[in-house]
């Protein structure tokens, strides 16, 4: 990216280089911030590849999966590059399109992925067969090696959770929650959330032990806070409370004296005065409508760069 960033003037490429950074800081929290940082990158160095693939991730996490498609085939035809290939297949299923997505599991990109890759394509697969209502289908997709493998790689929980999610959907419930239990095994980061939908099955529920009103944490912190503390609080709502006392005494005075005087209002002269009271979102069609954005953005796709 830096190597990107560097063909353009200095104090641009510094400029587009912060908002980069705050795109990767803030696309996990708060991914609508960094959408807007992705876009100020983009009016300011629409011609990097590096900024347009920052602006499709971006795009894509606040599910506006028509512009971030945009954005990944742009920067696949400014890279030559298959790596966008499955996360462009999946903005197809957000974008309503799963029949799309299956065309691009079969397309030659996908031999040019790499093993990671290869498995995010199974998994956007499988989705686009759900999405389909092909739920046995979506099963088989994900059996693979990949599966069955005992080594542990970046992409295991996912793949396991997937699978697992695919079972449950087909009513095999003894089998998804093995599969669950081994997508926890493997999931040190909570990258999903097996581990609560493997207790849901065991019947298992979970109660947020700090949901609590504020007032209960303020009586806790009191419970346990510093005496000298308290005893001063205590001692001026003792001073408030004879303070009260003593205004409820004159009001009694107040109140007895003006019954001497005879000034009260007769009911009937106050209804007569007021009223009453209670007034009131084939692989050949995709392929050329990639061609039909190259010359309009003014590409044109070289044998070297395919």
């Amino acid at each position: 990216m830096r190597q990107e960033l560097m063909t353009l003037p200095k104090t641009l490429a510094e400029d587009v280089a912060k908002h980069l950074v705050m795109v990767a800081r803030l696309i996990d929290s708060d991914p609508e911030q960094a959408y807007a940082y992705s876009r100020v990158a983009l009016r300011l160095a629409s011609r990097v590849a590096a900024v347009r693939e920052a602006a499709g991730f971006a795009s894509y996490a606040t599910e506006r999966y028509s512009e971030a498609l945009t954005e990944f085939r742009a920067a696949r035809r400014m890279t030559g590059s298959a790596d966008l290939w499955p996360v462009m297949a999946d903005c197809e299923r957000g974008l309503g399109r799963p029949e799309r997505a299956l065309e691009m599991a079969g397309a030659p990109e996908v031999k040019q992925l790499d093993k990671a890759g290869q498995v995010e394509m199974r998994l956007v697969a499988a989705g686009a067969r759900k999405d389909m209502g092909q739920l046995e289908a979506a099963v088989v997709t994900l059996e693979s090696p990949e599966l069955a493998s005992h080594s542990v790689q970046p992409w295991t929980a996912r793949l396991r959770y997937a699978y697992a999610d695919a079972l449950l959907a087909v009513g095999r419930e003894t089998d998804a929650r093995e599969w669950f239990a081994k997508a926890v095994e493997v999931d040190q980061n909570g990258t999903t959330d097996a581990a609560e939908r493997l207790a849901k099955l065991d019947g298992i529920e979970f109660v947020d032990a700090l949901d609590e009103d504020d007032e209960d944490a303020d009586d806790a912190a009191d419970i346990s806070g510093d005496l000298p503390a308290d005893a001063a609080e205590a001692e001026v709502a003792e001073d408030e409370a004879e303070a009260a006392a003593d205004d409820a005494d004159d009001d009694e005075d107040a109140d007895e004296d003006e019954a001497e005087i005879g000034n009260a209002l007769d009911i009937d002269e106050a209804n007569a005065e007021g009223g009453s009271l209670f007034d009131g979102g084939d692989g050949e069609d995709y392929y050329e409508d990639d061609e039909e954005e190259d010359e309009e953005e003014g590409y044109s796709r070289s044998d070297d760069r395919r």
